[in-house]
């Protein structure tokens, strides 16, 4: 097993978390961390595109890991990782690029209209 299937089994086991869950988690971070370390506005594909390189590159690595050490290739599994830490960044993409949720004061004019 190489050092990153080591590590994220550790990760795993030590936050209590399915790899499912895991995989949303970290696609939140890099989502949101991206965007605010680069000062990316969240309506930009900048932030996803992170998101994407970094669920593509995982599930390349896993495919490897698999040739690597004759574990068995489930593609299904891959496509079903790369959606579950898409979903939520892709959500929160199309959530600032269609309404004004994101966009600074819209939480006071939403107030203000009462």
């Amino acid at each position: 097993m190489s050092p990153v299937q080591q590590a994220k089994l550790w990760l795993v086991d030590h936050v209590h978390l399915a790899k499912d869950a895991l995989h949303i988690y970290v696609a939140l971070l890099l989502f949101l961390g991206s965007a605010l370390l680069f000062k990316w506005p969240l309506r930009s594909w900048k932030p996803w595109s992170v998101v994407l390189a970094a669920a593509l590159i995982g599930e390349a690595w896993d495919l490897r890991d698999s040739v690597t050490y004759g574990t068995s290739i489930d593609l299904t599994a891959n496509l079903k990782d790369i959606w579950n830490t898409l979903f939520w960044p892709t959500a929160l993409l199309i959530l600032a690029r269609t309404t004004r949720v994101f966009e600074r004061g819209a939480a006071v004019t939403a107030r203000d209209a009462r």
